[in-house]
């Protein structure tokens, strides 16, 4: 008997892990979209008051995941080799490329006016994935906790 719920509790637990792990897309799209707003929001104060160069800004602060693994391409190559995360559309590929070719180049004036009108793009992205994140990640976990009830009515 008691083996039976050992059984039943690594079941659902296991079902429950499996909709974690499926949930993973959309709080690692959150997380970039996090990141990705932070770092605009710090090179629009760069941009206005300290004006270092853009090498050492991207050292000063540490970012982890996709993001960071995009801002060292823009280090080493200037952007030509991002990697791309599987969790952004071509649409959204293409924004992140035009944002990083444009780091950098022109006079303070324009960065700041083409950073400035990315910040509430930037913001309100990161509002759609927080939700998205939120409520896809209740539904995989409730998911996983129904599939694993079925699971074990189904064996046990």
């Amino acid at each position: 008997m008691w083996i039976k719920f050992l059984l039943s509790g690594l079941i659902i637990g296991f079902c429950i892990f499996l909709g974690y792990l499926a949930a993973g897309k959309f709080r690692a799209r959150f997380k970039f979209y996090s990141q990705f707003s932070a770092f605009n929001e710090r090179y629009l104060t760069e941009l206005c008051y300290s004006r270092k160069p853009l090498s050492e800004f991207i050292e000063d602060y540490t970012y982890d995941g996709d993001f960071a693994k995009g801002l060292q391409g823009v280090s080493e190559d200037r952007g030509q080799k991002r990697p791309k995360p599987n969790y952004l559309t071509k649409e959204e590929w293409k924004e992140y490329g035009d944002y990083f070719s444009m780091l950098g180049k022109g006079d303070t004036v324009s960065q700041k006016n083409y950073f400035s009108s990315r910040k509430a793009i930037l913001e309100e992205k990161k509002a759609v994935c927080e939700k998205e994140c939120k409520t896809r990640n209740e539904l995989y976990i409730k998911l996983g906790l129904l599939a694993g009830l079925a699971f074990v009515i189904l064996i046990v």
